[in-house]
């Protein structure tokens, strides 16, 4: 007979190889992602594309990635999220790899499409599996699990930064190597038995009305982000010229601010609660961004910047949180992962949406100024204020 006390050490165990490798694909999916917008300049250099040609690049890409976190769901169904998730790290190596080597822009553009495929899909399962995780861990965790993200992006600008002597090629093809190897984390495993019979035990009235709203403050959240990890160094190029090497400077305060939130976030969610933090993020996500719009040299941008990263961290890994609680109410055990998956993997598509608003809405009204496409995250931001009450009483 087993001693308890030793299974509940390896279940333990267990459970802290399975955090480490969830964080780790969150590390490593925003070292990539980073790693790709800060090279937007240069993309546009090599294959001389203008900023019209560069938001509809951005848009192919968000699009096909809303595509690979849909097919996430029937993915995870079958196969789990786990699977799901490293086989769309295989997809974004291949993408990569496509971009790095490219001869012609035609074979660019392929290669971004199989990045956005696998990017959607590595974000809808990586996030059921945080979700999973944070479950099964009895407390808030999602915060650290995207400041993980954070951190990656922050290795990500920094090497950008070292190797802006080399070519794309050399730059590009050690990241999907990097994409290649993480498929080897620990995960937490499928349960196929269970979720083969979960079908029928998911009770299917999920409350999408409160889901909605909770989403609503993503795509708000992702308007910010991509307008600022996207459009941040182009911003600092074309409207104060500054130098090729600094342009990554638009993207790095902007992730060191948010890395410290989200690994704060924890704590600060358990002591402040979420909808006085979200409500202090949204006023000053609005005041950083009102800095950027105006702001007279490429430093005080930077500063601004810095406070937008700051201001809106938590936004995203909350809304992820409180759907799965939402999601799962009323059902347990593998009944309960069966139906989170399944309403994470189309949550996740308000990812995309602001996406789309933060990368095309902000490229298109930009096209003349960035600081008018910058404008338009000030003011919808605020609609966090309203919203913010929807995420009070969260359970985990």
């Amino acid at each position: 007979m087993s001693d308890p006390r030793t299974t509940a050490a390896t279940s333990a165990d267990s459970l802290s190889r399975q955090r480490f490798g969830i964080a780790a694909t969150f590390a490593v999916q925003g070292l990539l992602f980073i790693s790709v917008t800060t090279r937007l300049p240069r993309f546009q250099d090599r294959w001389d594309l203008d900023e019209l040609f560069i938001t509809g690049l951005l848009l192919m890409v968000v699009l096909l990635a809303g595509v690979g976190s849909v097919l996430s769901e029937p993915g995870a169904r079958r196969l789990g999220s786990a699977t799901v998730l490293r086989t769309a790290f295989g997809l974004i190596a291949v993408g990569l790899a496509l971009v790095a080597l490219a001869p012609q822009r035609g074979v660019f553009v392929a290669g971004l499409a199989v990045y956005g495929v696998g990017l959607g899909a590595v974000d809808a399962a990586g996030n059921m599996q945080a979700v999973a995780l944070e479950h099964r861990w009895g407390r808030t965790i999602l915060p650290s699990f995207h400041g993980a993200w954070t951190v990656g992006g922050i290795v990500g600008t920094l090497v950008a930064i070292a190797v802006t002597g080399l070519d794309l090629t050399s730059g590009l093809l050690p990241l999907a190597l990097v994409a290649a190897l993480v498929t080897a984390v620990p995960l937490l495993p499928h349960a196929v038995s269970a979720v083969g019979d979960a079908p029928a035990s998911v009770p299917l009235d999920i409350p999408w009305r409160r889901i909605s709203l909770l989403g609503a403050a993503m795509v708000l959240f992702y308007m910010v982000d991509t307008a600022a990890t996207t459009w941040g160094p182009v911003f600092l190029k074309s409207t104060h010229g500054a130098p090729e090497w600094l342009l990554p400077l638009a993207t790095l305060p902007y992730l060191v601010a948010s890395g410290l939130t989200r690994l704060l976030g924890d704590r600060s969610v358990e002591r402040f609660g979420s909808v006085p933090l979200l409500r202090a993020g949204a006023l000053a996500a609005s005041l950083g961004l009102a800095v950027i719009v105006f702001s007279p040299t490429w430093p005080v941008a930077v500063l601004g910047f810095t406070v937008v990263g700051a201001a809106v961290a938590v936004i995203a890994p909350l809304s992820f949180s409180a759907a799965a609680v939402v999601a799962g109410d009323g059902v347990d055990g593998e009944a309960r992962r069966a139906r989170v998956d399944a309403v994470i993997a189309r949550f996740n598509q308000f990812n995309y949406l602001g996406g789309l608003l933060g990368a095309v809405l902000t490229g298109a009204v930009g096209q003349d100024s960035l600081r008018v496409g910058f404008a338009v995250p000030m003011v919808l931001v605020l609609l966090i204020l309203p919203l913010a009450p929807v995420f009070r009483a969260r359970r985990v």
